[in-house]
């Protein structure tokens, strides 16, 4: 005798392999160059990533928002991956750029897709007729954003923001980081509770997490329906507390724990189809 089929809709996984502030002296096979990125993104991929979060430095190694450095990196991971990856790049202004810079290189660069913290691409009032003319224009141009949400007043933020048609169409997808970026940090499952208790108006939402628990708070998201970002730029350690060796071991754990609560993962193609592209 067999139970019914749980129908689950599949995983979108993705790694954010390197991010914004870590360097080789944190872990020596954090990728930097585009070769490297691109070595990962295909190792990631072979693990179950269906997506790459990707951040690009400048030659000092540190963050930058250079289209031609987005370009080189794009270039070298589809090189590596062909279509069978979306390549989602960050906005992320790290204290250095404004609102109006972070919407010009994704204007220039023209992505398939973006991340964009609520409260740092519309800080302030000032900033709202640019950011809608913006939002706007992925919506034309079919680049996919993904709004990187904090915490439940940012939620909220955006809620008023898709009220008030600055935010334009349906179907939005989110991400929840899970606690704050500070020294130390670490995530625990349970900090996902307070945006389950909120109104989701059925965004598609995936989470990422700080430390040793990612793969806890990511299996733990998908057996609620969200799906889960993981990888060196918020976690280099497995859950036993070790190091990991790449990014790809990363991924590889919460493959799976998907596969252990029956969640399938998603392909390229599934991922560009649940998070609008």
């Amino acid at each position: 005798m067999t139970g019914a089929p749980v129908t689950w809709p599949p995983l979108v996984l993705a790694v954010a392999p390197n991010g914004a502030r870590k360097t080789a002296e944190d872990h020596p096979a954090l990728p930097i160059t585009p070769k490297e990125i691109a070595r990962t993104a295909a190792s990631c991929r072979e693990a179950g990533a269906a997506m790459i979060h990707l951040h690009v430095r400048d030659r000092e190694g540190g963050h930058t928002l250079d289209v031609e450095a987005y370009r080189a990196a794009t270039e070298a991971v589809r090189a590596a991956v062909g279509s069978r990856m979306i390549i989602q790049v960050t906005s992320e202004a790290v204290g250095i750029y404004h609102p109006l810079e972070q919407m010009a290189m994704v204007r220039e660069l023209k992505p398939e897709a973006v991340s964009l913290a609520v409260r740092e691409i519309i800080p302030y009032p000032a900033v709202e007729p640019d950011a809608g003319e913006f939002l706007a224009w992925l919506r034309r141009e079919r680049i996919v954003p993904q709004y990187i949400l904090y915490s439940e007043a940012d939620l909220r933020q955006l809620e008023n923001l898709i009220d008030r048609g600055l935010v334009p169409g349906e179907g939005y997808s989110v991400l929840f980081v899970l606690g704050r970026y500070s020294e130390g940090q670490k995530s625990e499952p349970s900090d996902l509770l307070p945006f389950m208790t909120a109104n989701l108006r059925g965004h598609t939402w995936a989470l990422c997490a700080f430390g040793a628990l990612e793969a806890a708070c990511a299996v733990f998201g998908a057996a609620l329906g969200g799906h889960a970002r993981v990888g060196f730029e918020n976690n280099l350690y497995m859950p036993d507390g070790n190091l990991a060796s790449d990014n790809a071991a990363l991924v590889a754990t919460v493959a799976a724990g998907a596969a252990a609560i029956g969640r399938p993962l998603a392909d390229a193609e599934q991922a560009r189809g649940l998070l609008g592209g």
